[in-house]
C-alpha cells in the first residue's frame, strides 16, 4: 500500500511495477521496526550474515557476485537528447533507443521478487539544498545501505509533498535481474531526472543516491539552477580561540581524500587546542548564500568507504566509524570470532577465515583475502570527529577550495591561484602521474579535472563554463588552492610526511583566506615562504622545505605543453577544445608567458 497521495510518485511506481512485474510492492517507511524485519529476511535468505554482536553490534557481512565488484564506467551512460550535450568524456546513446533496450531487460525481471519503494532525501529533508528521490529496487541489501547513506521514509515523502513542486523528484529504478555482466547498465537520463540501473548488486552501481544522483544528475541540475555538485570532502578547522573555518577539497582516487576528511591534528597542534571536524568525506553541494559566500552541505548521511588500507594509523576515525551498525561488503570473514578483516587493517590475518568469495583462505598462499574494492557502509554520525554542523540545513560557509593529485616532481607542496578564473584553470588541469607499469596505462599525467571526469552529467566544457559563471555570482568567493602531498626525492621516497601533518599546509591555506599569512608571487601562483609553514615537531630541514616549495620552470614548460595537448585532445568523436571556455586558453597563455 502506498504511503503517499502524491499522484506523480504513485503513477511512476505503478508504471515501473507494470514493466518489472514484482509479486508485491513494499513501501519503505524508514522505521527501525521495518528495517529490523528486512534484516531478518535478508539473514534468512543468506544475502547478509550477522557478525559478532558483542564486538561489532549491528554489523553485517555481504558478498557480491564474483563478476560484480566495482563501478562499471564502460557501462555507465549519460543519455541526454543531444549527443554533444553528454560530451566527449561520457558514454552516450539516444534516450529513446536506450529506454527501448532497457525495457526489454526490465520486462518481468521482478517476477517472484518484491519491489521495495525507497523515498530518500539528499541532505536533511528540511534543508533548502535538499533534493528528493524514489528508488525502486528488488534488493534488501540496497534498502539497508540506502538507510545508512541517505535519509529515508515517510519524513521524506512529507517534505516532497509540501514542496513547491511535488512532482519534482529523481526517479531511480534498480533491478538485480540476473547480475549479467553483458547486460549491465547504469544509465542517467538528465532531462528526465531519471536513473536506471540493471544487472548489478554492487553499491556504487545500485545505491542510486550516491554517484548517480549526488554527482551525475545533481551536476546537471546544479548547472540549470545555479549551484554546484562536486566530488569534494568538507572539513572544518577549529583554532584555539574556538573559531571554525571550513574548506572543501577534491582529489582523484588514491590521493588521501578520506584521510584528509577525518584528519587528526599533529600533537603540536592538538596541544594548542586545534581540532578538525568532518562534515563530509566525498560529495559537496554548494550554493551562494544570502551573505554572498559559498555554502556547502554533504548530501549523504553515511560513508561508503574502501576497506583495504583503513587502519588505526592511516585513518583511525574512519575505522572507529565502522565499529557498529555497519555493512561490510567483500571483506574477509574471521570464523574464529565472527568478525571481519582486510589487507592493511593490521599485520595479523586470521588463521581460520573465508575470503571475499566465501572460500577457505590462508594468507600464507599469497592471495588477497578481501577484494581490493571491498567496502564498509557506516553512519557518518558515528564518526568521532563528525561536525556539529553535519545536520545544519543551511550548511557551512566555505573559505577555501582545495584541489590536488599525485605529482612526483612538478607541482609544489601548495600554491594559491591568483583569482577565481585562474583557480578554475588550476582545477581543470589537476591529475596524477602514472608510470608505464601502473595499471597497464601509458606513462604520463592522467588529468581528472575537479576529480569529476567519471561523474559529470554533461559536457565537460560546459562544466568549466558553469564554474566560471559561478565565480561571477559569488560576491565573497572562497580562495582556490592546489596541494601535492606526493613530491618524491631522487630515490623515489616521499619528501612530505603527509597524513596528520597535512594540517600544517591547511593552516597556511586558512590564514591566506583571512589575510593572516604572507605569500610570494611565482609564475604559477602564490606560494608560501618556507618560514610560513609551521614545521614545529617535524623532522624536516629548511632546505627540504624549500625544495618542496620550488617552481622548476623547465618542468613547468613541459607541463604547459602537456596542458595544451590535453585541452585539444580527442575524446571519442569530439574535441575537448570545441566547447572549452576561451578563459582557460587565456590562463594557459598567461602561464606560458610567465614561464618565459
Amino acid at each position: 500500500m502506498s504511503l503517499t497521495s502524491n499522484k506523480a510518485v504513485n503513477a511512476w511506481v505503478d508504471e515501473m511495477a507494470a514493466i518489472t512485474k514484482p509479486d508485491q510492492v513494499v513501501w519503505i517507511d524508514g522505521s527501525e521496526e521495518q528495517l529490523a524485519l528486512l534484516r531478518k529476511q535478508s539473514l534468512d535468505s543468506g544475502e547478509i550474515l550477522k557478525l559478532n554482536q558483542e564486538k561489532l553490534p549491528g554489523c553485517y557481512l555481504h558478498r557480491t557476485a564474483l563478476n560484480d565488484v566495482a563501478r562499471v564506467e564502460h557501462r555507465t551512460f549519460i543519455c541526454s537528447r543531444k549527443e554533444e550535450d553528454a560530451g566527449p568524456t561520457n558514454n552516450w546513446m539516444d534516450p529513446q533507443e536506450m529506454y527501448a533496450k532497457l525495457k526489454l531487460l526490465y520486462s518481468g525481471c521482478m517476477k517472484g521478487r518484491t519491489m521495495y519503494v525507497i523515498p530518500f532525501s539528499m541532505t536533511v529533508p528540511e534543508s533548502p539544498f535538499a533534493k528528493f528521490g524514489i528508488e525502486l529496487t528488488d534488493s534488501i541489501y540496497v534498502v539497508l545501505n540506502m538507510a545508512i547513506m541517505t535519509r529515508i521514509g515517510t519524513r521524506v515523502l512529507k517534505c516532497l509533498d509540501s514542496s513547491a513542486d511535488p512532482a519534482d523528484f529523481t526517479k531511480g529504478l534498480h533491478a538485480k535481474a540476473g547480475i549479467e555482466e553483458e547486460n549491465r547498465y547504469i544509465v542517467q537520463f538528465p532531462e528526465d531526472n531519471a536513473i536506471w540501473s540493471i544487472n548489478s548488486g554492487y553499491g556504487g552501481n545500485v545505491l542510486l543516491g550516491k554517484k548517480c544522483f549526488a554527482l551525475r544528475i545533481a551536476s546537471y541540475l546544479g548547472r540549470n539552477e545555479g549551484w554546484m555538485a562536486e566530488h569534494m570532502l568538507i572539513l572544518g578547522i577549529e583554532n584555539p580561540q574556538g573559531e571554525v573555518r571550513y574548506l572543501a577539497a577534491a582529489f582523484p582516487s588514491a590521493c588521501g581524500k578520506t584521510n584528509l576528511a577525518m584528519l587528526i591534528p599533529p600533537e603540536v597542534y592538538a596541544k594548542k587546542g586545534y581540532k578538525v571536524w568532518c562534515v563530509g568525506d566525498d560529495i559537496a553541494w554548494l550554493r551562494v548564500g544570502p551573505d554572498g559566500r559559498l555554502w556547502a552541505v554533504n548530501p549523504e548521511a553515511g560513508f561508503f568507504g574502501v576497506a583495504p588500507g583503513t587502519n588505526m594509523k592511516s585513518n583511525p576515525n574512519a575505522l572507529k566509524s565502522t565499529q557498529a551498525n555497519t555493512i561490510f561488503t567483500n571483506v574477509v570473514h574471521n570464523l574464529d570470532d565472527n568478525t571481519v578483516w582486510w589487507e592493511g587493517l593490521d599485520k595479523n590475518p586470521p588463521k581460520n577465515a573465508l575470503n571475499w568469495k566465501g572460500e577457505k583462505w590462508d594468507s600464507a598462499d599469497g592471495s588477497k583475502g578481501a577484494h581490493p574494492n571491498s567496502r564498509f557502509t557506516a553512519p557518518a554520525s558515528q564518526c568521532p570527529c563528525i561536525s556539529s554542523e553535519f545536520e545544519a540545513p543551511q550548511g557551512v560557509p566555505i573559505s577555501a577550495l582545495v584541489f590536488g593529485g599525485r605529482r612526483p616532481k612538478t607541482v609544489p607542496l601548495v600554491y594559491q591561484s591568483r583569482d577565481w578564473q585562474h583557480g578554475v584553470f588550476v582545477a581543470s588541469i589537476m591529475g596524477s602521474e602514472v608510470t608505464a607499469a601502473a595499471q597497464g596505462l601509458a606513462a604520463g599525467v592522467r588529468r581528472d579535472p575537479m576529480a569529476m571526469l567519471p561523474f559529470c552529467g554533461y559536457h565537460m566544457g560546459d562544466y568549466f563554463r558553469h564554474w566560471l559563471d559561478m565565480g561571477k555570482k559569488i560576491a565573497n568567493p572562497p580562495k582556490i588552492f592546489n596541494v601535492n602531498w606526493f613530491r618524491v626525492d631522487d630515490s623515489g621516497d616521499f619528501i612530505w610526511p603527509g597524513y596528520g601533518d597535512n594540517m600544517r599546509v591547511l593552516e597556511w591555506i586558512m590564514k591566506r583566506c583571512f589575510n593572516e599569512a604572507d605569500a610570494r608571487e611565482t609564475p604559477i601562483g602564490y606560494l608560501p615562504k618556507p618560514e610560513d609553514i609551521n614545521v614545529e615537531g617535524l623532522d624536516i630541514s629548511k632546505e627540504t622545505l624549500e625544495a618542496l616549495l620550488t617552481v622548476d620552470k623547465d618542468l613547468w614548460r613541459e607541463e604547459a605543453a602537456g596542458i595544451k595537448a590535453y585541452y585539444a585532445e580527442k575524446f571519442g568523436s569530439y574535441k575537448f577544445g570545441d566547447r572549452l571556455p576561451k578563459e582557460l586558453y587565456d590562463e594557459l597563455a598567461t602561464l606560458e608567458k610567465n614561464l618565459g
